[in-house]
């Protein structure tokens, strides 16, 4: 039997090649096809080496043994489409590439080689499906070794462009319809065709320990939806002359965020227990914090007006929250999408900015707004001043008021089970 001859000759080959002993492996791959002429590893090496050498047409001979020898790995038909590409056989080449993918539809390598050939072909729409489906399934470019790093950042860019142009092509296509409805409100609208084409992404609520279904998701809701903020607004020169009066006393402001030093800071290790983002409590864990709502009569009287959540150990939340000069607070999502969250800036200077999801607005002395703290958000003081905001969490308006009973009954029951409250912090 010539086994055992075999497995010697394939394990002198391979320490051949190892050594840089390219001619005495070759012989020795050379010697195990005779005896073995399905030999795989063999076919493998002698068609990859005559491939190195420009000798597409032995290195085709040896894949086509190889793939009927092996059908079910991709490797093995992605090496013959090569060298099919190499003989510029496009029939060929497109004919392996298609049984790659039969064995692994998600081979990077292969969808590449199917994308370049359709772009080749001047088949733009499925060449960018195609080198889509790349940007999917590719790794990290730092993991990629140089000459795949190319073929994918080529396929990133290809996707890009063909995804510019073809925003492009609607906004001009729709540019007669924009026109007809000119005066309406089609800000979603645009924003459905800039997700489409990727100049935007896609935001949606992420609640991070309880989210109700059902609420409709948007980033900031209508001001026209909130008309008790009236009073609150008309309340601001009030309300701020309160806070200067507390900020004199240079007490009782915490860093908002306190987290312990055993569990994970994520994105926020930078500013965790720092005075560069810090809170002046009104409400806490669902309740007036001691001494603080005293000191701001006005400003909690105005606060009573609010549609108040009612969770009880948990909201209803308020505090003047502080943002010093050069100071960024980095994406995040809040805890819960059946309480919504209210900002009434008092103190802006310039460079600051706020932005939920895909939509940045500027804070406006006096002029509040509300949105879904569960969608993606995030601050930033880039002045040489510092930014004052009051914020407190209301009730999500489309919540009937037997649900937020519910809501509320279902809190007492959480910290009746858990023997514990709070956990909802702005």
């Amino acid at each position: 039997m010539a086994e055992p001859e075999i497995a010697i000759l394939e394990a002198a080959a391979l320490q051949a090649a190892k050594a840089g002993k390219e001619e005495d492996a070759a012989r020795m791959w050379a010697r195990v096809l005779e005896l073995a002429p399905a030999h795989a590893p063999a076919l493998s090496a002698l068609g990859k080496r005559a491939f190195r050498h420009g000798d597409h047409a032995t290195a085709r001979l040896a894949f086509e043994r190889l793939v009927r020898a092996d059908q079910d790995d991709p490797q093995n038909w992605i090496s013959l489409a090569l060298a099919c590409q190499a003989q510029k056989d496009e029939q060929a080449e497109e004919t392996a590439i298609h049984n790659a993918l039969v064995a692994d539809p998600s081979n990077m390598v292969a969808l590449i080689l199917r994308a370049n050939l359709l772009e080749r072909h001047g088949k733009t729409h499925q060449s960018a499906k195609v080198y889509g489906a790349v940007a999917q399934v590719a790794p990290p470019l730092e993991r990629l070794e140089p000459g795949m790093r190319t073929a994918v950042e080529h396929a990133l860019q290809y996707v890009d462009n063909y995804q510019a142009g073809f925003g492009r092509f609607l906004d001009g296509f729709l540019e007669q319809q924009y026109r007809q409805h000119a005066g309406e409100d089609l800000d979603r609208f645009r924003e459905s065709i800039d997700i489409m084409v990727g100049r935007k992404r896609r935001y949606d609520s992420e609640s991070m320990l309880y989210h109700y279904p059902g609420l409709l998701p948007r980033p900031f809701l209508p001001r026209a939806d909130f008309p008790w903020l009236d009073a609150i607004e008309a309340g601001t020169d009030a309300i701020r002359d309160e806070f200067l009066r507390v900020l004199e006393t240079e007490q009782d402001f915490v860093p908002y965020l306190t987290y312990p030093d055993d569990v994970p800071h994520n994105q926020f290790a930078e500013l965790n227990n720092s005075p560069r983002w810090s809170a002046f409590h009104l409400l806490k864990d669902g309740a007036p914090v001691d001494g603080n709502a005293a000191r701001c009569p006005r400003t909690m009287a105005l606060l009573g007006q609010a549609p108040q959540p009612d969770q009880p150990g948990r909201t209803p939340t308020a505090m003047f929250s502080l943002l010093k000069p050069k100071t960024r607070i980095p994406p995040h999502v809040g805890v819960s999408n059946a309480r919504l969250v209210t900002h009434l800036p008092l103190i802006v200077p310039p460079g600051c900015g706020f932005r939920v999801g895909n939509e940045t607005r500027r804070w406006v002395p006096g002029q509040a707004w509300v949105f879904d703290d569960t969608i993606q958000h995030e601050a930033w003081n880039d002045s040489d001043k510092l930014r004052v905001v009051l914020i407190f969490d209301i009730w999500h308006p489309q919540l009937s008021p037997a649900e937020r009973d519910m809501i509320t009954a279902l809190t007492r029951g959480i910290n009746d089970f858990r023997q514990q409250q709070g956990g909802f912090d702005l």
